[in-house]
């Protein structure tokens, strides 16, 4: 199972610094919506520059004009773009035409979706290269929220998946074991005293 860094900063430097710290631990390093809102695709481009063997990560969080969005993200050096679940079909198809041409991948973020497994298979089947059982910030806040709501819907889904809702130390074993390909780690390693030392913690943690 790989390893993804959600890097939630507003500023190019200061990503570039998380990076720096945590890429010897991770595999995929995302740059999370709000810095790509603030930064705009430069930040793609800076991050890629920094790290060209690591797969670079762009949470787009697209809801229309799929192929127009995901082209441009490729275009600045992103490996990996996001469309919304809650999209329609022919967004998603979108996003993957551009995929195709530039050789990357989408990935389709279920944020907000209620059927997660089923979704997860169409959006398999319209092209992209996994889904993400995904847990916003605002819905991880949320009296009574459980990770284990993701796990079951990943584990149902029977397609490639990875898994973004608070994902740590204590809890990427049990995302492993659900099956997901990728586990998303983003304010338990950016928000920690020594970031090298929380990713490190958490791939070691991987079996």
């Amino acid at each position: 199972m790989k390893l993804q860094f959600a890097m939630d900063t507003l500023k190019t430097e200061s990503a570039l610094e998380l990076a720096d710290k945590a890429a010897p631990y991770v595999d995929i390093l995302e740059l999370g919506t709000p810095l790509v809102k603030s930064e705009g695709l430069s930040v793609i481009t800076a991050v890629k520059a920094a790290h060209p063997d690591k797969t670079v990560f762009a949470d787009l969080k697209t809801m229309d004009a799929g192929e127009l969005e995901a082209d441009i993200a490729f275009a600045a050096g992103a490996d990996l773009v996001t469309v919304l679940g809650a999209a329609g079909d022919s967004t998603i198809a979108g996003a993957v035409a551009a995929a195709h041409k530039h050789g990357k991948g989408v990935v389709v973020d279920l944020i907000g979706v209620s059927d997660k497994a089923e979704r997860a298979r169409q959006a398999v089947a319209l092209g992209a290269v996994f889904v993400e059982m995904h847990a916003g910030l605002d819905e991880q806040a949320e009296d009574g929220y459980s990770l284990d709501t993701l796990l079951t819907a990943g584990a149902a889904s029977g397609v490639p998946f990875s898994v973004a809702g608070g994902v740590g130390p204590d809890s990427v074993e049990a995302v492993q074991q659900a099956g997901a390909q990728v586990a998303v780690a983003g304010s338990a390693i950016y928000s920690a005293p020594d970031v090298a030392a929380a990713a490190a913690t958490i791939r070691a943690n991987i079996h």
